[in-house]
């Protein structure tokens, strides 16, 4: 497959043409839908009942299509983007939302729901068109959906075509769309610049390990800066995965995927933030060069790792990354990673935790989360399991011993690498959706960076 071209895909946006409706209609609520007389009796005859994610199309008197009857379910259980079935359900053409008690979020839903990945496949048949009202913010709705699909482009691309070159390649092809500075180092290099985790852990794969570094916005505007980890495939090294754990692997770049959709949309809003993302890029890989159990690698920090474990590989390319990151201030330091299984078995697949220490931030976190529908939760940096992270012969492992608190040893393992005076907040996200979901075809997914676009909005807009 050729390199990663970035192409801001077309979402629904205003439009003068005729457009036919799609009417609204919770659970049991026919008769409260404001539907045409001709509409509703259609509905009554066919039995149509509103249940959730149903839908029923409308004749007019000549036989074609009036318009369309979409279901809606009980307004206390319904899924927040139920409407992203109708990306699937209506015919070809041009459609309106009628009824819809929050316009932007049910359009959002259809651009969402109506993400296929098609690169290796013929494309599907043509499907209908949303025509925005024209009081939502197309532009916004546009680098929203544009952000979320492009990191499930990067994550459902597999290992053998989005492996550390092509990697550097699609994070090239966005930062030149925006006009970001862009700044590579790799290989040897990284031991010459002392990043000596990236390089241990992406040695033993055949495309070199790297840094990549993203610069743009304005000078003197507040410094935000986004880490994700960017293994592109995950054997565990030679503390080697079973095969059924490797099938997903190449989601373990989720993070960098995330980040970079984050930053599309900081970009394409233009922002008031001095931006930088950084992505250590590296594939996990087993050779005679591999890093091995037992090994003690120097950190860019300062601080000795134990390896306890060449599969708890993540946390050490983004130790050196945070670590640089920390060298240049930034106001708010975030990172993202598909770091701990531990965090899908205490919240599983949809509901990330995240950690941090400032109060201000994470209240902010949890708002923006309710309010877009992009489920976070709160997980404590509970200082006593500090002790966990000790060992004899260096200053911390990267495996603590007896698999307790996974999740919770892994974020506290990286704060080690954060200067205490900056506001940092780490997301332990599982990139994948196993099951799909209205919005959410089966496959790699976005996770928190609608919620952190909308704190970012409110800060920096």
């Amino acid at each position: 497959m050729a390199p990663y071209q970035f192409i801001k895909r077309e979402y629904p946006t205003a439009s003068d043409e005729e457009s036919r409706p799609v009417w609204l209609v919770a659970k049991g609520g026919l008769g409260e839908a404001g539907l045409p007389e001709k509409a509703a009796k259609w509905a009554r005859n066919a039995g149509f009942s509103g249940a959730e994610g149903s839908h029923l199309l409308v004749p007019d008197s000549e036989g074609d299509i009036a318009g369309c009857l979409f279901g809606t379910g009980d307004k206390s259980a319904a899924h927040p983007f139920v409407a992203g079935k109708l990306a699937s359900a209506l015919p070809t053409g041009l459609w309106r939302l009628e009824g819809s008690e929050n316009p932007l979020r049910d359009s959002l839903a259809v651009a969402l729901g109506g993400y296929r990945f098609e690169s290796y496949k013929k494309p599907g048949a043509e499907r209908g068109k949303l025509s925005l009202d024209k009081t939502l913010d197309a532009d916004d709705l546009t680098r929203i959906a544009s952000g979320v699909d492009l990191a499930r482009d990067l994550i459902n691309t597999p290992a053998n075509d989005m492996g550390p070159d092509a990697l550097e390649a699609a994070f090239r092809a966005l930062g030149s769309h925006y006009g970001a500075a862009i700044t590579v180092i790799a290989g040897d290099d990284l031991i010459e610049r002392n990043f000596p985790m990236i390089h241990a852990v992406g040695r033993a794969a055949k495309d070199v390990p790297r840094l990549l570094d993203m610069r743009w916005g304005k000078e003197g505007a507040p410094k935000v800066t986004l880490v994700g980890k960017g293994v592109c495939f995950d054997t565990g090294g030679l503390d080697i995965k079973p095969s059924s754990s490797m099938l997903l692997m190449k989601k373990d770049m989720g993070g960098a995927a995330n980040v970079l959709g984050l930053a599309l949309m900081i970009m394409d809003a233009g922002l008031n933030v001095d931006l930088r993302v950084l992505v250590p890029a590296v594939e996990n890989s087993i050779s005679g060069d591999a890093f091995r159990p037992g090994d003690i690698l120097m950190s860019r920090k300062g601080l000795s790792v134990q390896i306890d474990n060449t599969d708890a590989e993540g946390r050490l390319v983004l130790g050196d990354a945070l670590a640089y990151a920390c060298e240049d201030a930034p106001e708010l330091l975030i990172d993202m990673a598909t770091l701990t299984g531990a965090a899908r078995v205490a919240l599983g697949p949809d509901l990330p935790p995240y950690y941090t220490d400032d109060e201000a931030f994470s209240d902010d976190l949890a708002d923006a989360a309710q309010q877009v529908a992009d489920p976070l939760w709160r997980m404590p940096l509970f200082q006593r399991y500090e002790a966990m992270l000790d060992v004899p012969v260096a200053d911390i492992t990267n495996a603590p011993a007896g698999g307790f608190a996974g999740s919770i040893t892994a974020a506290l393992f990286l704060r080690r690498f954060v200067e205490k005076q900056i506001s940092w907040c780490h997301l332990d996200i599982f990139g994948w959706t196993p099951k799909a979901q209205p919005h959410a075809p089966l496959g790699g997914q976005a996770q928190g960076i609608r919620a952190l676009y909308q704190l970012m909005c409110d800060r920096y807009r």
